[in-house]
């Protein structure tokens, strides 16, 4: 017979949401995380060309941009021996059918200036200046060190004790004297409480434990990678993005990543490229600038998972005793990280949310999409 392994946390995902949370809960909780790949960050966290952008978002997305901002800034440089943030700027630019989405961007913005389209066209030679109507630029937008980000805090939770259990997916979930029995195809985990960070699949999870699925929706968003153009020094250049979400462009290494920002829903799965989305993404980028597209190195894609109102979800079910739900991140998964794992630490161990984080937190619970039994 198999034994039962206990413990006070069982965190479902080795993403950047399950290893932050780990990482908070860690100093007062047992914790073991459960890994369904051979690798934690293997799916979005591990393909993210995540960039920090304080106006990126609705206004719940740029309350937790504030509330993590200070760990990227004032990090722990034990853990993060390196900076987690690299100053890269963020420049806007919009053909005639979107210049609206700039001018709103400059009312709403905070830190968003104008700029005129020479200047834009100084900042990345190779735009063309005959598709740019408007353009805006976000001087605070910086690089995220996704990998550095992920693995400090890994360091932190497998140093203060979590357990990481690698090839270990979820297959049945019971409920038996007030604690969760979670079996995975080689062990049988006992917890007072199951974090749900399994991304995509969270809402399958969810489905395991007899809890009813928030409509998740996985969406993949894939990349290219593109030799930088003959006879441009890129280092400098900022990330550019169209006004309507066609493309963008991010500067890495001496390549470009350039993106279609596809948003296709899709199950559940290891994402891959699909070729007619890239290409047709690749036309419209091709339309921005003044140098074709020669030639792909590679592509990759990754799922991008929304709740229905693109709000993450944190905050225990309202029918599933033990159950907390850390999911639908979307595409702020990364810059939201320190404030949601310093949220789900906090309402584990029923502590009082800093103001900042309890005035968003009916808008991130779970019960917003779900009966409540009172």
């Amino acid at each position: 017979m198999t034994d039962i392994i206990d413990t006070d946390v069982l965190i479902i995902g080795a993403g950047i949401a399950g290893v932050g949370a780990a990482a908070e809960l860690a100093s007062t909780h047992k914790v073991i995380i459960l890994e369904r790949e051979s690798q934690p960050a293997y799916h979005s966290t591990g393909r993210s060309a995540a960039i920090f952008l304080p106006n990126y978002g609705n206004d719940v997305i740029r309350a937790l941009n504030r509330a993590s901002a200070p760990m990227f800034t004032q990090r722990d440089t034990k853990l993060f021996p390196e900076p987690l943030l690299t100053l890269r700027g963020s420049l806007t630019v919009a053909d005639d059918t979107g210049i609206e989405h700039c001018e709103d961007l400059l009312k709403n913005g905070v830190n968003v200036d104008e700029i005129s389209t020479d200047r834009a066209v100084e900042m990345v030679p190779i735009l063309n200046r005959e598709y740019i109507k408007a353009a805006c630029y976000q001087a605070e937008a910086q690089d995220i060190d996704v990998n550095a980000l992920h693995q400090g805090w890994l360091r932190k939770a497998t140093g203060l004790g979590v357990d990481l259990r690698t090839n270990a997916e979820v297959i049945s979930a019971t409920r038996v004297n007030g604690l969760w029995l979670v079996e995975t195809p080689d062990q049988i985990f006992r917890a007072q409480i199951v974090v749900n960070a399994a991304g995509a699949w969270a809402d399958v999870i969810a489905g395991i434990f007899g809890g009813k699925p928030l409509g998740l929706t996985p969406l993949r968003r894939s990349i290219a990678v593109l030799p930088a153009p003959e006879g441009y020094d890129t280092r400098g250049w900022p990330l550019v993005d169209d006004a309507n979400e066609a493309w963008y462009l991010k500067p890495d290494g001496g390549r470009l990543f350039v993106s279609p920002c596809d948003e296709t829903p899709v199950e559940p799965h290891d994402a891959y490229v699909d070729d007619m989305v890239l290409a047709e993404g690749l036309y419209r980028y091709e339309q921005a600038v003044t140098v074709p597209v020669n030639r792909v190195e590679r592509s990759w894609a990754g799922l991008r998972t929304f709740a229905p109102d693109r709000t993450p979800v944190a905050g225990f079910d309202a029918e599933l005793d033990g159950f907390f739900w850390l999911a639908g991140q979307g595409g702020y998964g990364i810059q939201t990280a320190p404030a949601l794992s310093q949220f789900t630490a906090t309402l584990i161990r029923q502590q009082s949310l800093p103001d900042a984080l309890a005035q968003i937190a009916p808008r991130l619970s779970a019960a917003r999409f779900q009966p409540s039994n009172g």
